[in-house]
């Protein structure tokens, strides 16, 4: 697979990502702040880093990595949540630059802060 990243924003993210040559996709559903247990943290900043792992979890479960992310979607409860998303994405992302959108809206479950869900590919 070759993979080209389009106009990167230097913010884990890019305006646009090719992928060609690929073998195959998943489709990663929406990812939710919650444990296998069903604890929910409190702070956006422990969800954002749950939801990752969730996203993370999947991937793996299909035998992919972050580095096959070609398309994210993040799902915020509130415009507050922007900085702290942006700079966990980073944090968790590092030099993945995939394509994204981020949707402020309401979430299914009120406790929830974010959702995350990906397409990735190889």
């Amino acid at each position: 697979m070759s993979t080209r990243s389009i106009n990167p924003t230097g913010k884990s993210y890019s305006q646009a990502y090719e992928s060609t040559n690929f073998k195959r996709l998943v489709f990663v559903s929406g990812q939710i702040p919650e444990t296998k247990e069903g604890v929910v943290p409190a702070a956006f900043e422990d969800q954002c880093r749950l939801t990752w792992k969730n996203v993370k979890t999947q991937l793996n479960a299909a035998d992919m990595a972050f580095e096959n992310l070609v398309k994210i979607t993040i799902f915020l409860s509130d415009r507050k949540y922007r900085e702290a998303n942006g700079r966990i994405r980073k944090e968790v992302l590092g030099q993945i630059s995939p394509a994204q959108t981020i949707i402020i809206t309401g979430i299914y479950d009120e406790k929830w802060l974010l959702e995350i869900e990906a397409i990735a590919a190889e």
